[in-house]
């Protein structure tokens, strides 16, 4: 197939638009480098920089058998204090991406999506039948994307598929996680393991979890990148279905440093501050549709190799030697 993939310059984007072209498939990658990097355009992969909204139509008009959409603001606390920065970004984008598919006839769509439109979960692990009350823009403004996409596939025979996935960790070879503003845990604590920053703040340690602290559900993004590529072969006409992806299990915050310790080598230390508000004591994902309908499986699901595979990564782009 050839597909096009937007974002493919950040994290997701690059994994999974590395994974297409192994799978065989053509690939063509947007982004406006806002927060991705040139260089982690796959080798093999023709980029195309340019802000989507404005490229999406000129762009889709050469053909493409679908489209996986990655592109995204994606820092939740800028979401709050920027809106409309997010629902300009996010949601009219994405609905200029579904317009520009509609007048081209392309009819498959993987969208990706998150947790974060579920909210404060009732009950775990999180089915996708769970009550959407996004807590945050960030997340709102997915939701808001999902609705759309319903909507297209209802009135143009859009097949799509939506996957929301939790905490995606790991990297894959030469691809990995570079935030320019970090918010996530295992690159935050191995950024403190190189000496980068003084120490990681656990937000509370007396939550009702086994060891006090917030538990996540986290996903190797390589196990991600598969699941993106099942969902495009398995986008039927007309059809908009979503999948959560997680490993089904959660991992706490404490058991995160601990693992990063013990990568690492490093002593790593830790400071107990408040807790943030909004942060449920626990999230994590029930992947059984996913696994059943998809057929999908993760194979990463192991903590150790998850940061173990990070830690390679982080250490490379920091020019660390193996000795060090």
């Amino acid at each position: 197939m050839k597909l096009l993939v937007t974002g493919g310059a950040g994290y997701v984007g690059s994994v999974s638009a590395a994974r297409m072209l192994e799978a065989g498939h053509e690939v063509v990658v947007v982004d406006d480098l806002s927060t991705g990097h040139a260089d982690a355009v796959p080798a093999g992969a023709r980029f195309v920089e340019g802000d989507l909204a404005e490229v999406a139509g000129p762009l889709l008009a050469e053909g493409f058998d679908g489209v996986l959409h990655c592109a995204a603001k994606s820092l939740v606390g800028e979401s709050m204090q920027q809106p409309g920065l997010y629902w300009n970004g996010n949601v009219v984008t994405s609905l200029r991406l579904l317009e520009a598919m509609r007048d081209n006839g392309i009819g498959r769509l993987v969208f990706s999506s998150t947790a974060a439109t579920y909210g404060e979960p009732e009950q775990v692990p999180i089915l996708e039948t769970a009550p959407t009350r996004p807590t945050n823009t960030y997340g709102a403004c997915k939701l808001a994307i999902d609705h759309a996409i319903t909507s297209f596939a209802a009135a143009h025979g859009l097949g799509a598929v939506s996957l929301r996935y939790f905490n995606v960790a790991g990297a894959y070879g030469n691809y990995g996680e570079r935030h320019a503003v970090e918010t996530h845990l295992i690159p935050i604590v191995l950024q403190v393991a190189l000496g980068q920053r003084a120490q990681v703040q656990m937000y509370g340690t007396d939550w009702p979890t086994e060891d006090g602290t917030c538990v996540r559900d986290y996903i190797h993004v390589v196990d991600l990148a598969e699941a993106h590529l099942l969902a495009m072969e398995h986008a039927t006409q007309g059809e908009h279905r979503i999948y959560n992806l997680g490993n089904g299990f959660g991992f706490s915050v404490k058991q995160v440093i601990d693992t990063c310790r013990a990568v690492t080598g490093h002593p790593i230390p830790a400071e107990v501050a408040p807790r943030r508000a909004g942060d449920p004591a626990v999230l994590v994902a029930s992947s059984e549709r996913a696994r059943e309908e998809l057929g999908w499986k993760p194979t990463h699901t192991d903590l150790a190799s998850i940061v173990g595979d990070a830690w390679e990564f982080t250490r490379a782009r920091a020019g660390v030697a193996d000795n060090d």
